[in-house]
């Protein structure tokens, strides 16, 4: 492996830890707020045992959402400048995701069981709230991921002497 191969891959795993955290964060608040939605979610210690490791399995979802943006669109930073073709992936994805997991939960699986508050789509009987949840959050987070890895590129560039025109 050559210095570049190295860099590249010190990059991707950068990337996919930036994603996951960040995903991981924003999505606990997301299912903190929206657990009154559920049957069962009234009280805190219950709600913690159950929407941390519903949004570690978030931020998996938005390593998911950046591994199909990487095949389809062909680069790995593809949500820098995602463009019509970038946002239509996260939110198609999100869809099938959010819709597909809620489906099986509640109606195949049963694992969880919406309360009376939650909003239903209409002819599909899924949360609104899960699904909008991840039609949402992908696009914050990989915009928060893309601000954060400009701002280290700059830092790298600034302390390494970059490119600048005075160098």
């Amino acid at each position: 492996m050559n210095y570049s191969d190295s860099k590249t891959q010190r990059g991707t795993g950068w990337t996919l830890a930036a994603i996951f955290v960040i995903a991981v964060a924003f999505n606990f608040a997301w299912e903190l707020a929206q657990s009154p939605l559920y049957v069962g979610m009234d009280n805190f210690s219950r709600m913690w045992s159950v929407c941390l490791p519903a949004s570690l399995g978030d931020g998996a979802l938005a390593l998911l959402i950046f591994a199909v943006g990487w095949l389809v669109l062909r680069q790995r930073d593809w949500f820098v400048r995602p463009r019509i073709r970038g946002y239509a992936l996260m939110l198609v994805t999100g869809l099938v995701i959010a819709t597909g997991i809620e489906l099986v939960a509640v109606y195949v699986m049963r694992l969880w069981e919406y309360a009376k508050q939650m909003p239903l789509v209409p002819g599909l009987g899924a949360g609104l709230a899960p699904i909008a949840q991840m039609l949402l959050l992908p696009p914050l987070i990989f915009h928060i991921v893309a601000r954060l890895a400009a701002w280290r590129s700059r830092a790298a560039k600034d302390t390494s002497g970059g490119n600048s025109p005075e160098h």
